[in-house]
């Protein structure tokens, strides 16, 4: 062979090799991406009819053969490839170069044809799908014959193995994974991911932690003299008040603060008349789970229910509008109620009452206060001591040191936070 066309022929081989290498980086691409794409925007803009995504998904639909036809060419490309390295450094070099040669052709592989297409891929996904998505349909259409033969050949394998292939179904998230899908959504939390996030953590919230406490239950004593029952109507701005004598434990109804505002506008309310609407009392166990109340007040049309403790006393009272709350955030009214049992400092610190329960305290300073133990500060302020603290006395739970303002009635009354 002359030296003209020994070098022609060295040309033609060098170019096919770099024709192989762009192809194996082609299927290395297409593998990584098409198995990397965010499956649930893909179902999403598939829902949306897109043409992308529609075939994406079909292609998806089968990934034995998908892979099969993509490892395939990949490795039909990178075999042929180093033959053709090989035939050249015979020809080009002598017997000695062809080591050389497939080391220097295997780095070249791992680099241009592995792991530089594949970490693109992994990088964009969707982009690259989108770009070898029909490349790849038609190779799988053209090659059918080829990868159904080498498709049924490697079941059969996984079936000798006990690999149900066909059985293969999406497995559904669970709660946590949920989370990690809305966190993902942006860099930050948007209002509507906090919603998101505060239905999926209602099964972790039982109603002791958003009830109103007992001694804070606004409701009518009917062992008052009438006009001061008639007061305390005329002037409620709650819809729902507990109608008891003596104590709350001898709740006799809960009272529909509308339906009895005509009779009082017209002054013709009566004791008599108040006891006949009453709405029948609606009790839930201490520790009961905040989603599945959620459902037994839709279920049952109750707002309001009293939450009772293993030997039936009265604990607190929960509404639907403390489940919302838990949800989308306090509502303006409760804010205000807040800020004045929340007060902060001009040094950052903040005042706060001993009854403020420690989801509220730790929803409005930011704070990371345990929240599995006791409900309230006083609560755990006094089950760190072990004992009921003196006013200027400074106790530091976890990384935050509290200084003790008052105490009354064996009960932290208010409390200093300083949050360095």
């Amino acid at each position: 062979m002359h030296g003209s066309d020994l070098s022609h022929s060295a040309a033609i081989y060098y170019v096919a090799i770099i024709v192989l290498v762009i192809l194996s980086a082609f299927f290395s691409c297409a593998e990584t991406g098409l198995m990397a794409i965010n499956r649930y925007r893909l179902r999403h803009a598939g829902a949306q009819k897109k043409h992308w995504a529609l075939l994406i998904l079909k292609l998806l639909k089968r990934p034995d053969r998908l892979l099969g036809m993509i490892l395939i060419g990949n490795n039909v490309a990178n075999i042929f490839a180093s033959a053709l390295a090989t035939v050249v450094a015979i020809h080009c070099f002598g017997d000695k170069s062809v080591m050389a040669i497939s080391a220097i052709l295997t780095v070249i592989i791992l680099i241009f044809a592995e792991v530089a297409p594949k970490t693109l891929a992994a990088l964009y996904p969707e982009h690259v799908s989108r770009v070898v998505a029909w490349p790849v349909f038609i190779l799988l259409k053209l090659f059918y014959p080829l990868v159904w033969l080498i498709n049924g050949i490697s079941n059969s394998v996984l079936r000798l193995m006990r690999v149900n292939i066909s059985g293969h179904v999406v497995e559904p998230l669970n709660r946590e994974e949920l989370r990690s899908i809305v966190y993902e959504g942006t860099g930050k939390v948007l209002p509507y991911q906090r919603m998101l996030l505060g239905i999926l953590d209602l099964n972790k919230v039982t109603v002791d932690d958003v009830m109103i406490p007992r001694h804070k239950i606004i409701g009518i004593d009917l062992e008052q003299k009438w006009e001061q029952v008639y007061q305390q109507i005329a002037k409620s701005q709650h819809d729902w008040l507990p109608i008891y004598k003596e104590n709350i434990n001898q709740v006799l109804g809960v009272l529909h603060v509308r339906e009895v505002m005509k009779l009082v506008l017209s002054q013709t309310l009566n004791q008599e008349t108040l006891t006949k609407l009453l709405h029948e009392p609606y009790f839930v166990p201490q520790g009961a789970l905040l989603n599945i109340q959620l459902q037994n007040f839709q279920r049952q049309h109750q707002s309001m229910a009293l939450i009772v403790d293993e030997y039936g006393e009265i604990q607190g009272l929960l509404t639907l509008k403390d489940i919302l709350e838990e949800i989308v955030g306090e509502f303006t009214s409760s804010v205000s109620e807040n800020k004045k049992m929340i007060v902060v400092q001009s040094d950052g610190s903040y005042l706060v009452e001993g009854a403020v329960t420690i989801r509220e305290l730790n929803r409005i300073t930011h704070c990371q206060f345990p929240t599995d133990g006791p409900k309230t500060l006083n609560g755990l302020i006094v089950e760190y001591l072990e004992m009921i603290p003196r006013a200027g006395v400074c106790v530091r739970i976890g990384d935050y040191a509290i200084e003790i303002m008052e105490v009354k009635n064996n009960h932290v009354k208010m409390a200093h936070i300083f949050l360095r």
